[in-house]
C-alpha cells in the first residue's frame, strides 16, 4: 500500500490553491473543470483539497477547522523558517507561534491558513 494523497475540506478550492502558491511557493499540480477538487505539487504524495459544496452533493457534512482548537496539521520543511513564516505570513497566514528551537533540534512556527487549517513550518528533523 502507498500513502496517495490528503485532502482538506474547503470553501473555495482555487482561492486555497493560490493562497497556498502565495504563501508556501507551492505550484498547482491538478485542477478539476469544476473547480470543486485541486491538487498542490508537494512531491510524491499530493496535498488535495475539495469543496463543501462537492461534499454535500455526495452526502457528507464537512465542518470548518478552528485554529485554536486543531484536530491535526499539514507541515512543510525548510532550512529558513523565519523567511517562510514572513512569505507566508505577507500572504495572508495567521500567526499562531513564532519561530522557537525545540528541544531535539528542529526550529517550529505555526501559521494557520485562510481556512483556518494549523500549518507547521519547521527544519528537518534531525535523525540521529
Amino acid at each position: 500500500m502507498q500513502f496517495g494523497y490528503t485532502i482538506l475540506y474547503v470553501a473555495d478550492v482555487p482561492a486555497t490553491l493560490a493562497f497556498y502558491g502565495k504563501a508556501f511557493g507551492l505550484s498547482t499540480r491538478y485542477t478539476h473543470e469544476s473547480g470543486s477538487y485541486g491538487e498542490l505539487e508537494t512531491g510524491a504524495t499530493a496535498l488535495a483539497f475539495v469543496s463543501h459544496a462537492l461534499l454535500r452533493q455526495i452526502g457528507k457534512t464537512p465542518q470548518a477547522p478552528v485554529l485554536d482548537k486543531p484536530t491535526a496539521e499539514i507541515a512543510f520543511v525548510t532550512d529558513d523558517v523565519a523567511a517562510a513564516v514572513a512569505r507566508a505570513t505577507g500572504a495572508g497566514a495567521k500567526l499562531v507561534q513564532e519561530p522557537a528551537a525545540m528541544p531535539w533540534g528542529q526550529t517550529i512556527a505555526y501559521v494557520g491558513d485562510l481556512n483556518d487549517f494549523l500549518v507547521e513550518i519547521c527544519t528537518p528533523v534531525a535523525h540521529a
